[in-house]
């Protein structure tokens, strides 16, 4: 036994989750780089041009600098766009209302809440976010100052100290350190083939040096291509007259990727035709990857006989990369997806913006917990602890798990920052008193931060506010600093706010996710029922592409469930037993349907296999039980989605049953694999309410 299994369950968890997020995947380090670099330029440039709100033109760099040049320069506009327009209504308000504070708070609060709504409705609402927020910080500068030249000033200040920032960010993105889509996506395809030719090389040579790739890896392979490709259409038009084509090569590259993860180790034993087999698929995983680095048209290399090329059937995931290589090259050859119809874009405004109240209370909690926090502290005469009516913008989300997720990691990050930033201005500060010092203190926090926030969204942001705090607490004079109020204030204010903003979204029209991870649950039980339903006779080779993309976006869905599910399991609740069981639920209905997607790919694929040694009463009976799977699983999911939902766990399928014919050896492979789905569909659990809950023992994993 190792140290660590004497500590506390919790802890060893919470040090699982934090090794996940902080390790390195590609581009990360690329992230971190671009971003300590502008956050350099911006410290020098704004010490040296006495530039005021430092912090905020950090935090500015940190929110544009983004994984690839199209995301980065579609953030940075939206918010110069954003800036402009909320210090010119800003400027506006003061000059109208300046001598009638009571007119102001009237006027901004409809300003507020007008962003607020909008923020919710419309397609680019971080504009709208950006105007709240400085409409709400503005007023600030009014209780400070009854000088309304020296007013002014600083809200002019706010939009050079966050513009400036954001064309530095661009100009560094674009010309220094520039992370293209279209590169990013040809690296993930090259690791994704390389990981299956290493596989394969493993099998050919006898050797055991390459690692095991997990289904989680698999899943988050997928993702990432679909992410990639959608920039990359964003970005090249080449890309975007050929979509189609393309998203039928990356859900070949990711069906590959799958059947690498499904190799075996090892083959003792290997024949001359098997070996033959694998050194053809082999070949034309390097040609697929020289045909994506090139631009040429992929072809099928043959290098095996017909009867070496069979020899594939023995493993059913080197048979299942065969077809899909094959079936990617007839396209290619055909060209059917030359000339695809792109997806038709998301609307501008949310279908129900105007018939929707959810909308409306939104604002006016939002709205409440501002305005609150704002006559606290008028009220008390605490001026540093302002930040407590931006906490409240900040951790408004549209679900409370959402909001609980955001209030934990503005916590925790300010936590850490602000601990830094004590240590700092106690033991380091007093033995520099220049700029390369200032940068030496300053530029290792900012790693830190980068290197977080480059993660996934269950950590992003608290590397955010690891920086923000950290720069508020010493980047706030030009010169060096030793005043620790500002550290204790932010805390305080960012505390206050995360308390006010919860109590307000619990205690009013409380806005959770349990009917929407419902719904979500169910969409995903539908992909994969479609995914489960037989191929018509004779078409199982022109359904090849087609069930890879279906593949795909049922993981895309998966994804989702779980990243609703994080959130939900996060929800306050005055009943903490009906949360604990919808998320105990939910648990289940995911591992199990991780499970199915794998025992229905299973089963396709020995139909495919059996097809000629089978009988045919046998597979009759196997089909007819993938139409029976499929049926129960859209029926399940029919009744999750009622509400209140009224799904009970599905009968198993008895196959052998089925068959009219006693079983052969040949057909006990195919009944064992149509066995296992029907048990994985069984294993779904009861969602009605009287019905116990029981922790699902399937081992795949959670979110």
């Amino acid at each position: 036994m190792t140290a660590a299994d004497y500590l506390p369950v919790t802890l060893r968890d919470a040090g699982a989750f934090l090794s996940r997020e902080l390790a390195p995947f590609p581009g990360r380090l690329n992230v971190m780089l671009r971003s300590m670099l502008t956050s350099a330029i911006v410290i020098v440039v704004s010490m040296a041009l006495e530039v005021p709100e430092l912090a905020l033109s950090l935090l500015v760099v940190f929110y544009v600098t983004q994984s690839n040049v199209v995301v980065t320069r579609l953030v940075g506009v939206m918010f110069m766009v954003g800036s402009t327009l909320a210090i010119g209504l800003s400027i506006l308000l003061l000059k109208f209302t300046f001598d009638y504070p009571l007119l102001r708070i009237v006027i901004a609060s409809l300003m507020f809440f007008g962003s607020v709504y909008l923020l919710r409705v419309l397609k680019i609402g971080v504009v709208f976010f950006i105007v709240a927020i400085v409409v709400i910080y503005v007023q600030s500068f009014v209780d400070q100052t009854d000088q309304a030249d020296l007013l002014i000033r600083a809200v002019l200040w706010v939009w050079i100290a966050v513009n400036y920032p954001i064309a530095l960010t661009l100009v560094v993105n674009t010309l220094l350190l520039p992370a293209e889509p279209q590169l990013q996506l040809k690296a993930e395809i090259h690791r994704q083939l390389v990981t299956l030719d290493a596989r394969l090389t493993q099998l050919i040579d006898g050797t055991a040096s390459a690692a095991p790739i997990t289904l989680a890896a698999v899943q988050q392979g997928a993702l990432t291509l679909q992410k990639l490709l959608r920039f990359t259409t964003m970005r090249d038009a080449n890309y975007r007259e050929h979509q189609a084509s393309q998203l039928a090569c990356i859900a070949t590259v990711s069906r590959l990727y799958r059947g690498a993860s499904e190799l075996p180790l090892s083959w003792p034993g290997v024949s001359a035709a098997q070996l033959a087999m694998l050194r053809e698929l082999r070949a034309n995983c390097r040609a697929l990857d020289d045909s994506v680095m090139t631009g040429e048209p992929y072809r099928y290399v043959s290098t095996a006989t017909p009867e070496e090329r069979n020899a594939a059937d023995t493993i059913p995931a080197a048979a299942e990369s065969q077809r899909a290589l094959r079936a990617y090259a007839d396209l290619v050859t055909s060209g059917a997806a030359a000339a695809g119809k792109p997806p038709a874009s998301e609307p501008m405004v949310a279908p129900d913006a105007w018939t929707n109240p959810a909308y409306t209370r939104f604002s006016l909690k939002t709205l409440l917990a501002v305005l609150v926090c704002y006559v606290f502290y008028n009220a008390v005469d605490w001026q540093g602890v302002h930040t407590v009516m931006l906490t409240c913008l900040i951790v408004a989300l549209p679900s409370l798990g959402a909001s609980t997720q955001r209030a934990l990691l503005r916590l925790s990050g300010a936590a850490v920052g602000s601990a830094l930033a004590l240590f700092t201005v106690v033991f380091i500060v007093p033995h520099f008193d220049d700029i390369v010092g200032l940068l030496l203190i300053v530029l290792p926090v900012v790693a830190v931060g980068a290197w977080i926030t480059a993660g996934s969204e269950r950590i992003s942001y608290a590397g955010l506010q690891v920086m923000f705090t950290f720069s508020l607490a010493l980047l706030g004079e030009f010169g060096p600093t030793t005043n620790l109020t500002e550290i204790r204030d932010r805390m305080v204010g960012i505390l206050l706010g995360v308390c006010v903003a919860t109590f307000v979204q619990m205690s009013f029209w409380r806005e959770g996710e349990g009917d929407v991870l419902r719904q979500k649950l169910a969409t995903l039980l539908r992909a994969i029922a479609a995914q489960l339903r037989p191929s018509q006779a004779g078409a199982e080779k022109g359904d090849d592409l087609p069930y890879a993309q279906r593949q795909l976006q049922a993981w895309a869905v998966l994804a989702d469930c779980e990243t609703t599910l994080s959130r939900v399991a996060l929800e306050p609740a005055w009943q903490e037993g009906e949360q604990s069981q919808l998320t105990l639920r939910a648990q289940t209905v995911l591992a199990q349907g991780r499970e199915i997607m794998l025992a229905g790919d299973a089963l396709r694929s020995a139909l495919v296999a059996q097809a000629g040694s089978s009988s045919p009463h046998t597979i009759d009976a196997v089909q007819a039980a993938q139409q029976q799977a499929s049926a129960e699983l859209n029926r399940y999911a029919e009744e999750l989605a009622a509400n209140p939902p009224d799904a009970h766990a599905p009968r198993r399928i008895e196959v052998a049953a089925q068959a009219v014919e006693p079983a052969q050896l040949a057909d006990r492979p195919l009944i064992a694999a149509a066995d296992e789905l029907s048990r994985q569909i069984a294993g779904l659990p009861d969602w009605r309410v009287d019905a116990p809950v029981a922790a699902s023992a399937s081992p795949a994993v959670r979110a």
